[in-house]
């Protein structure tokens, strides 16, 4: 299981000396939506002169312009992009089409799917690599879109990553539903001490 740390921040700076605390205790540093709305591509090219030998997901969340989008952040050196499952299919193959062929991966944000299921089953045929199953940000249930976790599960053999206001009381129920990997993000970067908030995180994953 892998752990995915988000900075969705508006800070670049301060991302960037938190990143620098938590870093190896994470697999994949994920540039947040507030981070990519307010600097861009510039966030993501300088964590990746930061952290050159680190995964880099740009959560993008492309509805529209799938191929020149693409092209944009993946120059800019971002391993990963991610594509909403509400787009129509055609944006979300000419992104994949367009990051396979620069060396790069995509994720299927299942957000504003019409069906998670749905979504799920034809993801790997348009070319996804894997799947971020969450809730909006501002919901105040954040467990209650697990209850599509099955469906989105018997879907699909594509590893799904689980984004869920994880925090220490709730990361058991979370690790329980096997999922290739977590999204970890507010609990670690505003804590007091986020390289341990991270390490405790990433031993939990590591077992």
């Amino acid at each position: 299981m892998n752990l995915q740390i988000s900075f969705d921040v508006t800070d670049l700076e301060k991302a960037l000396a938190t990143a620098h605390q938590i870093a190896k205790f994470c697999d994949t540093i994920e540039l947040g939506t507030v981070l990519i709305n307010k600097y861009g591509i510039e966030a993501v090219q300088a964590f990746k002169k930061a952290f050159p030998d680190k995964v880099i997901l740009a959560d993008t969340k492309i509805i529209d312009r799938g191929k020149m989008i693409a092209t944009v952040f993946a120059e800019a050196g971002a391993n990963w992009i991610t594509v909403m499952a509400g787009t129509s299919n055609t944006v979300i193959h000419s992104a994949c089409a367009t990051a396979h062929n620069m060396g790069k991966k995509v994720m299927l944000d299942l957000l504003d799917a019409k069906s998670a299921g749905q979504s799920a089953m034809e993801a790997k045929n348009l070319g996804i690599d894997a799947l971020f199953f969450h809730s909006p940000h501002d919901e105040k249930d954040e467990l209650l879109f697990l209850d599509n976790w099955e469906m989105v599960k018997e879907n699909t053999e594509l590893p799904i990553y689980v984004s869920a206001k994880i925090n220490r009381e709730n990361v058991d129920h979370i690790l329980a539903l096997k999922p290739a990997g977590i999204v970890v993000g507010t609990s670690i970067i505003t804590n007091e001490n986020p390289d341990q908030e991270a390490q405790f995180y990433y031993n939990l994953v590591k077992k």
